[in-house]
C-alpha cells in the first residue's frame, strides 16, 4: 500500500523546478498511477513500476510518526528506494530511470 510521502517525494524528485513542463503536466495527471495500474484496486494492483518501488520501499517501514519525527531521514530513504527501482528495466527494455529522465512514465502497463 502506497503512503502520501512516496508520492510527495516522487513529484519533489521528478517533477521539481528544473523538470520538463510537459513531463510535469504528464507525470501529475498519472498521479497514483505512475507505480498503480488505473481503474483497479490500488492496494493490489500495482504496475511494473510500482512492483519494482515496492521492492525497496514499504509502507510499513514508514509510520506518520517516523515520518514527522525524523523527515530528512525518511525522505533520504524514499530516494534511495526510488534510485534502486530505476535500475530495474520496463518490459519494453530500457531502465525505469532512463525512461524517466527522456520524460516518459516508467511503467508501459499502467493503464493510461
Amino acid at each position: 500500500m502506497a503512503i502520501s510521502e512516496f508520492g510527495k517525494q516522487w513529484k519533489s524528485e521528478y517533477l521539481g523546478e528544473k523538470a520538463d513542463k510537459d513531463f510535469v503536466k504528464l507525470g501529475k495527471k498519472a498521479n497514483c498511477y505512475v507505480c498503480h495500474v488505473k481503474g483497479e484496486k490500488k492496494e493490489e494492483a500495482r504496475n511494473e513500476y510500482g512492483k519494482a518501488v515496492h521492492e525497496y520501499l514499504k509502507a510499513e517501514d514508514f509510520p506518520k510518526e517516523y515520518i514527522k519525527d525524523h523527515p530528512e531521514e525518511a525522505k533520504k530513504k524514499i530516494l534511495e528506494g526510488f534510485k534502486k527501482a530505476a535500475e530495474h528495466k520496463s518490459k519494453d527494455g530500457k531502465k525505469f530511470g532512463e525512461k524517466i529522465k527522456a520524460n516518459e512514465l516508467p511503467a508501459t502497463d499502467a493503464g493510461l
